[in-house]
């Protein structure tokens, strides 16, 4: 009996993680599809401001490292000087010489991050979860840890997202930025992750969502 009782138990908790993968999933679509639907007149004026700003493409595309493992680009609105990357780090770092004027207001109000309702919509990524780091970052990972987050899509936003806002402005004050990522703000980032893909449910997501509101537009 007390192995049937276990059993029935486990069941249920797995039908109710089924559950809130398929609401979460439906909810991803439909919030993604309404949102590139309603702020598609304010997607044109962001792709006028930049284009008029500087040369080049109006998506930022990187190569991130998604659920399971599996590689895509990223997208974003473009905030810094066409081919920026190649000439210095894959993190932002204070006052970067390379953000355009329209890329610093973008980045205050995190608007080149609604880019990413096309990752959304696509499957690529999920509104809420662990942010997708380049394959340099994971590489760093604990092996168990990584395995840990990739079994989740990568989200928008997540709670070391709102923790670390203003990542770009606490690295900018490190003498070497890219260590000071890597040994002191990428662990506490795993931690948030881990947490996160434990103790998942559409409700938690809901509350991250309103939480990340008020974080951005709370300033």
């Amino acid at each position: 009996m007390p192995m049937l009782i276990g059993w029935r138990g486990q069941s249920g908790r797995h039908l109710l993680e089924g559950f809130d993968l398929i609401l979460k999933r439906f909810f991803d679509l439909f919030c993604s599809g309404l949102g590139l639907l309603l702020l598609s007149p304010a997607f044109l004026i962001i792709t006028v401001l930049i284009k008029l700003e500087s040369n080049g493409p109006i998506f930022f595309r990187q190569e991130r490292v998604g659920l399971n493992g599996r590689l895509f680009r990223i997208h974003k609105f473009r905030t810094m000087s066409a081919g920026a990357e190649r000439n210095g780090l894959q993190i932002t770092v204070g006052p970067d010489q390379r953000i355009t004027r329209v890329g610093a207001v973008l980045r205050k109000y995190k608007l080149d991050e609604l880019a990413q309702l096309i990752d959304v919509f696509v499957g690529d990524m999920s509104l809420v979860g662990p942010r997708p780091e380049v394959p340099k970052y994971i590489a760093c990972y604990p092996e168990a840890v990584r395995a840990e987050v990739l079994s989740v899509r990568p989200g928008i936003t997540d709670l070391a997202s709102i923790q670390f806002k203003d990542e770009n402005d606490i690295l900018g004050r490190s003498s070497d930025p890219e260590r000071a990522y890597m040994e002191e703000v990428l662990p506490i980032k795993q931690n948030y992750y881990v947490e996160y893909v434990r103790g998942r449910s559409f409700l938690g997501d809901l509350r991250i969502i309103i939480a990340t509101f008020f974080a951005v537009f709370g300033r």
